[in-house]
């Protein structure tokens, strides 16, 4: 994630996406197994599940597949026990902090801390690398003909968000993990779209780090994929903040 625009990270995310499909549709189905164990299958009584299920949907996610993730949540299916687990380290000034959401916490200790070593950091102590950052609910809305900042504000506002960031690729909402569902909803049914895929609660940081150099953001870069490629991991947040010129480079580079 970009410190300087999410925007910027989705649309470099964006190239990349299709050949991930398989990974993204694993990560989504343990969210939605872990969400249904604790809260109940029905997505009516369940607003996290609802939002999942959206999100899965705004993937691409086969109908089957969020069938078989809901049905390993309800015991329906056999499902091996999933434990979460963070990592954290500090590379060049920059933190990051990786969640992940695993059968098997051994495994991926060491998936991880080898990704880690093979680009020169070691694990950190807890709290080091995330104390810099709080979790908020995201909800990303694209640019588009009829949606003006006042609108976008209004609605979010009042739904108990507790900011609206305007970038160029369109607006950030940002509220407390709790509303999340409650704010998203709201602003869905002012008929202002929203891009579920990349709306979610999760770790933001409250101090980036600049990162102007194009080599040394595309090693940042390269260390963000390859642990996104790991079964296990769930999310990757930094706090890496980069001008356009960075964030036209790594685009191109794809």
């Amino acid at each position: 994630m970009s410190g300087h625009s999410h925007w910027a990270t989705i649309k470099r995310a964006k190239g990349a996406a299709d050949a991930k499909k398989g990974k993204i549709f694993s990560k989504l189905g343990k969210e939605i197994t872990i969400v249904v164990k604790a809260k109940g299958g029905n997505p009516d009584n369940n607003p996290t599940l609802r939002t999942l299920i959206a999100k899965a949907k705004a993937a691409q996610m086969p109908n089957d597949n969020i069938d078989r993730a809901i049905k390993k949540g309800t015991g329906e299916l056999e499902s091996a026990a999933l434990v979460d687990a963070q990592y954290e380290g500090i590379k060049g000034g920059v933190a990051f902090v990786v969640n992940v959401l695993t059968d098997n916490k051994n495994r991926a200790a060491a998936e991880v801390g080898n990704v880690f070593k093979k680009n020169g950091l070691e694990f950190a102590k807890q709290g080091s690398a995330s104390r810099l950052f709080d979790r908020k609910g995201q909800i990303m809305i694209p640019a588009a003909d009829g949606v003006d900042e006042d609108t976008v504000m209004m609605t979010a506002l009042d739904a108990g968000a507790e900011d609206v960031v305007a970038e160029d690729g369109g607006f950030t909402v940002k509220c407390q993990p709790n509303d999340f569902t409650t704010v998203l909803e709201a602003i869905k049914a002012a008929g202002i779209n929203v891009d579920e895929e990349n709306s979610s609660v999760g770790l933001v940081p409250n101090m980036t780090t600049p990162v102007n150099d194009v080599a040394t953001a595309k090693a940042m870069q390269k260390f963000i994929d390859m642990l996104e490629d790991l079964e296990d991991v769930q999310d990757v947040y930094n706090n890496m903040e980069t001008s356009d010129e960075v964030d036209a480079a790594l685009e191109a580079e794809g």
